[in-house]
């Protein structure tokens, strides 16, 4: 499993329910291990869920050695989760 570490904004001005978002994406994606993000810790991608277009999650202090993939709107969702199964998909046949 691909080690998936999750950020998530502040919460100050959600539009949306980050929550429902990572569930949603969590039901739909298979082959990846989604864990809340730890400094220290290495993580395959990130996954950054803002509740607003400011984008305020800050992650750069984070330890990521593939894509960091953005979502602050339900539009975005089925495109991250399209992205995630095809990136899992590519990391699974390097092994």
């Amino acid at each position: 499993f691909m080690k998936c570490g999750v950020r998530f904004c502040g919460g100050c001005n959600p539009r949306f329910d980050r929550g429902k978002a990572l569930r949603e994406i969590e039901s739909d994606v298979k082959g990846l291990d989604f864990s809340h993000a730890v400094e220290g810790e290495t993580y395959d991608c990130l996954l950054v869920i803002n509740g607003c277009p400011a984008h305020c999650a800050s992650y750069g202090h984070f330890d990521v050695k593939g894509r960091i993939y953005m979502v602050w709107d339900y539009s975005q969702i089925e495109e991250v989760k399209k992205q995630l199964m095809e990136d899992s998909k590519l990391e699974m046949e390097d092994l």
